[in-house]
């Protein structure tokens, strides 16, 4: 079937005739739905705006009642026209009665109407409205057709993004600006900050969309992608990225999005149906943000965010604007408020004045989170809405400690954060006095503490803390910061380098714990209902057995020569262990058959954290050279509790009787046969719930750096032996006192214990 649309360039020098007129913004409108409904052939062209409230309102239509203009209404997800503004994406129906989402709104007379194409106006990813055309015969409408729809649909948002609307809107509900707000998100990198609010809006708006020539305007276009590609090697070529670590591994694979071919030439075929070069990479970014947002791949959205930086910055190269702001406009104390960013923004910023970072979105292994940890930067993410709530210049703290924001906070909130920090500064101190010091108690227990780490940017933690060890190095964090799977040459070279800087501390490694929520891009993954208790870490290893021998095979040459600890994650049962440390003895064997170097002392282990293991451990015990308790999922697994779900994860303490008693079943089965035991996990960073574990007889902790100090401090002030008598008879059964937690405050409320 033949369209009988307009070309699309006739159709944009059209719309810009009358965006050119001097006429009011409902006049404009109306012209506009004329237009396309005469350009696509439809009985029917409408637009729906989407208002502060959540409410899609009826702006303008050419065919239904002119009387249902800004009468007619349908909330985000009902009928057809809710539903695309909630899904971001075309419908394109041929009966549209009887799609199971269609909504009849009897004001509009639309009932004589069959055909349905309606496309989401979008703005940076966002949903502004819905425009809509319709017939009475039935028809699938081409893909011109909706091509034509999504290029005016364009035109729209730069209409609403303008304000132009402003003057035909509806009084709508909006937010109260001025009142105090608490937020709550997840804390990515620690640290306070105190300051004020610099929002981060990388976009500048595109006012010139339709082209007058096109050929000047590839040629715009190549020679901003060219200035593009120099400014991401000067960005690279500076003084804090030039060193090696994971966030220049992550500046690098950003680079690769610059020269990637796909992209650009998307960009060239939009210019060739009629827009500027600017339009053009602002269409192909809105259709992609839209595409990406429905992925449930956290990877994948992750990537969005680096081509939403590199569509911003090329749209700054064609309009001749700088990147990021100038340090005359940032205020000494600056706190970063985006929805999300790319980690070159970042440092389009400077470090000196940053003192937060608070985020919509991101995450712990997101490209902007690794820098701003490498930089020390004080960070929270998946703060709801914090773009909007915030104006710019308002106070605001930021704790990446607890996940928590305060806007605008009262007088007294902000006194208190203040003293948080000088007090911080000042327990800081006296941490870094204990950090040689030995971790011994009052009656002389001697403890060692370890340190968690996953990324070369965590290990000068190592000496800084005074940890005597790596706890638990999480090799999985390396790939998921790649952009191809590391080969084993390049996973051997990390391994080297982590053992190197650990200069004869001990390092345990733990295999790939990869699957689940941890996707890599390059490994095709499964949808899965429960994806943290499905394929995932030695399970998928123990399947795709080439992965885990290549890793094997790496960290057997990296510590040639040295010891070498490595535990397997999420194992079930004590064969699953069995066939793991047959796949190392028989890549040793592989290296000394070949005259390679192999590690003088070999040790492996079980991280224990799927609950059926507890009743194996007799058995376990006799194959491992040592185990890690993995509390945090053992928890969640033992006690059937969503950690990231916060109506359930705050209702369950992990001090309760019955995960206690789990944990010293644990401790007093390697104990009894003499297999050295570890417990990693945010138990173990948290004096009071690490006082807990010293009670139940545990010996080695590992925990991030930054728990060290108060961990230890707490270690010195302690009697083990009293502590022991206090807590051990209230596990056993039949004991009235149930509440662990307030017998552990009030035991070190009495003996001076530091908390």
């Amino acid at each position: 079937m033949r369209s009988n649309l307009a070309g699309p360039r006739l159709l944009l020098r059209r719309l810009r005739e009358v965006m050119a007129e001097p006429i009011t913004a409902q006049e404009r409108l109306d012209k506009i739905v004329v237009l396309i409904a005469s350009n696509v052939v439809a009985e029917v062209c409408s637009v729906y705006i989407l208002r502060a409230d959540g409410v899609l309102e009826l702006y303008a239509t050419e065919g239904l009642n002119r009387e249902a203009v800004h009468n007619a209404s349908l909330r985000v997800g009902q009928g057809l026209v809710g539903l695309i503004a909630a899904e971001a994406r075309p419908l394109n129906l041929p009966n549209a009665s009887a799609h199971p989402g269609f909504a009849y709104l009897p004001e509009t007379g639309e009932e004589a109407y069959n055909s349905f194409l309606g496309v989401p106006i979008l703005r940076a990813g966002r949903t502004l409205g819905v425009l809509v055309v319709q017939n009475q015969s039935h028809r699938t409408y081409l893909e011109d057709e909706v091509e034509a729809l999504q290029t005016t649909a364009m035109v729209i948002a730069e209409m609403v993004a303008a304000g132009e609307l402003e003057a035909i809107a509806q009084e709508a509900t909006g937010l109260d600006l001025s009142r105090p707000i608490t937020a709550t998100g997840a804390g990515l990198s620690e640290g306070v900050g105190l300051g004020h609010v610099v929002l981060h809006e990388p976009r500048v708006v595109v006012t010139n969309l339709i082209a007058e020539d096109t050929d000047q305007e590839t040629g715009r276009l190549e020679g901003a992608i060219n200035r593009l590609r120099l400014s991401i090697d000067d960005l690279l070529a500076s003084g804090e990225i030039a060193a090696s670590g994971e966030h220049r591994e992550v500046l690098e694979a950003y680079r690769m999005f610059a020269y990637d071919r796909g992209w650009i030439r998307k960009i060239e075929d939009a210019i060739k149906n009629g827009l500027t070069a600017e339009a053009a990479v602002e269409k192909v970014q809105s259709d992609t943000r839209a595409r990406m947002l429905r992925q449930t791949d956290p990877y994948l959205r992750e990537r969005l965010h680096d081509l939403d930086d590199l569509a911003h910055r090329l749209i700054r190269e064609l309009m001749g604007r700088e990147h990021g702001p100038g340090l005359g406009e940032l205020p000494q104390d600056a706190i970063i408020v985006g929805r999300n960013m790319g980690a070159a923004e970042l440092l389009d910023y400077g470090r000196d004045r940053i003192r937060g970072l608070v985020l919509e979105e991101g995450g712990p292994t997101s490209h902007v989170t690794i820098v701003a940890r490498a930089l020390g930067i004080p960070t929270v993410g998946l703060v709801e809405d914090i773009v909007s709530m915030a104006d710019g210049g308002d106070a605001i703290i930021v704790d990446g400690d607890t996940g928590e924001v305060h806007l605008r906070p009262a007088a007294d909130l902000e006194n208190a954060y203040a003293e948080k920090v000088r007090f911080r500064a000042r327990r800081q101190a006296q941490y870094r006095r204990l950090r040689g010091k030995p971790s011994v108690t009052k009656d002389g227990v001697e403890f060692s503490l370890q340190m968690n780490a996953g990324l070369l940017i965590d290990l000068p933690h190592l000496a800084e803390s005074g940890a005597a060890g790596v706890g638990l190095f999480r090799t999985e964090l390396q790939f998921m910061v790649a952009s191809s799977f590391p080969r084993m040459r390049e996973q051997q070279a990390q391994y080297t380098q982590v053992l190197d800087v650990a200069d004869g501390k001990p390092v345990t490694f733990r295999s790939l714990d990869i699957g689940g929520d941890k996707v890599l891009p390059y490994l095709r993954s499964i949808q899965e209902e429960n994806p943290a208790m499905g394929w995932r870490a030695l399970r998928l290893g123990l399947d795709r057995p080439g992965l885990l021998r290549t890793q094997i095979r790496a960290l057997l040459h990296a510590a040639a020569g040295r010891e070498l600890k490595f535990m397997f994650p999420m194992v079930v049962e004590v064969d699953e262990f069995l066939k793991a440390k047959a796949l190392v003895d028989k890549e040793v064997k592989h290296l000394r058959r070949h005259g390679h170097a192999t590690p003088e002392h070999i040790k492996l282990g079980v991280m224990i954290e799927v609950p059926s293991l507890l009743f194996q451990l007799d058995e376990l015990m006799t194959y491992v050279d040592f185990v890690s308790v993995g509390s945090n999922d053992l928890f969640q697994f033992l006690c059937a509790v969503d950690r990231g779900n916060t109506r359930v994860a705050e209702r369950f303490d992990t001090l309760n009787v019955a995960f206690l008693r789990a944990l010293k079943s644990i401790v007093d089965a390697a104990n009894k046969s003499h297999v050295p035991v570890t417990l990693c996990g945010e138990l173990a960073g948290r004096p009071l719930e690490a006082m807990a574990l010293v009670g139940l007889g545990y010996r080695d902790l590992s925990m991030s750096p930054a728990s060290l100090g108060p961990v230890k401090a707490m270690l010195r002030t302690l009697d083990v032996g009293r502590l022991s008598a206090r807590l051990l008879p209230r596990l056993e059964p039949g004991h009235d006192d149930s509440n662990i937690r307030d017998v552990l405050r009030r035991f070190a409320s009495e003996t001076d214990v530091a908390l």
